[in-house]
């Protein structure tokens, strides 16, 4: 049994959600999302929750329904917060500057980075070693992050290179004379 997929979805004030032909829209303040559901569980929108349940007792879709219910939560949650990833940049020269839809990166390459921002994503560059990505898809937040990320990951030496805001790199003594 499922610990989180038992766990009903609370519908919050101000949000609709509705399951149309396999879909579930969920409208709330900060905009609308969509998202294709699963075959193997069934999902209801009952009053003010929604709730996921199996369908059956097979492996995979006892396995579809807590990550099933996840999604339906995250969604809830991006219409009414948001998401936000915070990134920090180390190292000499390194900067980040968001210029319209385009972020650009000095990373010590030989060339600027320029990264587009899809479409519901908001990134801001509070001061020139701090990049803030928000929207209400995790899903796209995360992916942005990650792609932002994979352009200088920390290295162990020095601790230069991009990271996560509160990621513990693990850091190695240098060469020994």
């Amino acid at each position: 049994m499922s610990r989180i997929g038992k766990k009903p979805v609370a519908i919050p004030g101000g949000v609709t959600a509705q399951i149309d032909n396999g879909v579930l829209s969920v409208k709330g303040p900060k905009g609308t999302l969509n998202m294709g559901l699963s075959n193997l569980v069934e999902t209801s929108v009952e009053g003010e929750t929604i709730a996921v349940t199996p369908i059956g007792n097979s492996k995979s879709s006892r396995s579809h329904w807590g990550l099933q219910r996840t999604l339906v939560s995250n969604l809830i949650e991006g219409v009414v917060n948001g998401f936000t990833k915070v990134l920090e940049i180390k190292g000499v020269g390194y900067r980040a500057a968001s210029q319209g839809k385009t972020l650009k990166l000095q990373l010590g390459y030989s060339h600027d980075v320029d990264i587009d921002v899809p479409e519901g994503i908001e990134v801001k560059t509070p001061d020139n070693t701090t990049v803030e990505i928000s929207g209400i898809d995790k899903q796209k937040v995360g992916q942005l992050a990650a792609e932002i990320r994979r352009w200088r990951k920390p290295e162990p030496y020095k601790g230069k290179g991009i990271r996560y805001r509160g990621e513990f790199v693990f850091r190695k003594e240098g060469k020994k004379k």
